[in-house]
């Protein structure tokens, strides 16, 4: 199945399941710290080169207008390289909507990252490539190490952060992927060539009605392009799976809900230790 049916099909289908979500007043986000005296610096951005402020930055847009949603750890250093995690939002979703969604704040902003909540965008190729320049757009805001960029998303987002990953345009931009809920299967993956071994978590909920089974047949695929030995898995905490004896890099976690498709499946603590140290689950 070529790109554009699968973006068609999933913009159609999900839209009725996720209607715009209105951006209700819910109290600001509650940013954690971060242990800068013991991180370990992979890189540094000049004193006052970044005009970026620390905390909560709301409404930020990139050159073609895309909106988006950032939070720093409480005591941000602008001159710290941070990893960064992109969360992309389901459909018709605000940034905000997601955030409330998906509760990743506090944690990762603990574990030293930037978030960025992006706003939905009606899923197209040139509106994937457009959410693909988010991170580039934070970083010349942000101190933010671009070799450290995750993304991550439920529903049409988790549909982006695999588009990224295997786009030609985009695949550059991630280094971890954490799809949730994501309008691919493995007949769409089949269409593409594998990349260099890449960390993925995919996460799915076993009673996924609308894309049933896809998270397992997408799990596999990417175990496949990383080298794993497919037969291989490890059982982790709460219903995750580590395929077994993947190629340096290419770390293959699949994890497994209990809800509908609706449900962000809330794996957050696996997903940002996974995400912050990917080569722990080798």
């Amino acid at each position: 199945m070529g790109t554009t049916t699968f973006v068609l099909r999933v913009l159609v289908w999900s839209s009725l399941l996720f209607p715009l979500t209105a951006c209700r007043d819910a109290g600001p986000p509650s940013l954690a710290e971060y242990d800068y005296a013991n991180a370990t610096v992979k890189g540094r951005c000049e004193a006052g080169a970044r005009a970026g402020q620390a905390g909560i930055s709301d409404g930020e847009a990139a050159g073609d207008g895309v909106r988006f949603h950032v939070r720093t750890p409480s005591n941000y250093d602008p001159t710290f390289a941070h990893p960064l995690v992109m969360v992309y939002a389901a459909a018709g979703q605000t940034g905000l909507a997601s955030e409330r969604t998906t509760a990743l704040t506090t944690a990762a902003t603990g574990a030293g990252f930037v978030v960025v909540y992006a706003d939905h965008r009606p899923l197209g190729m040139s509106s994937i490539e457009q959410l693909g320049t988010i991170p580039g757009a934070v970083a010349k805001k942000w101190c933010i190490d671009e070799k450290r960029v995750s993304v991550t998303g439920h529903s049409d987002g988790g549909t982006v952060a695999m588009a990224l990953a295997v786009l030609e345009q985009t695949k550059q931009v991630p280094a971890a992927i954490a799809p949730s809920a994501a309008g691919w299967n493995g007949k769409d993956l089949e269409a593409y060539q594998c990349r260099a071994p890449l960390p993925v978590l995919i996460m799915h909920n076993r009673h996924d009605t609308l894309f049933p089974g896809w998270g397992a047949q997408t799990a596999a695929w990417w175990a496949g392009c990383n080298r794993c030995d497919r037969a291989k898995k490890q059982s982790l905490e709460g219903g995750c799976l580590a395929y077994q004896q993947c190629a340096a890099g290419g770390a293959t976690l699949y994890c497994e809900g209990s809800g509908g498709h609706r449900d962000w499946p809330n794996f957050n603590r696996v997903l940002i230790e996974f995400l912050s140290h990917p080569e722990k689950f080798q």
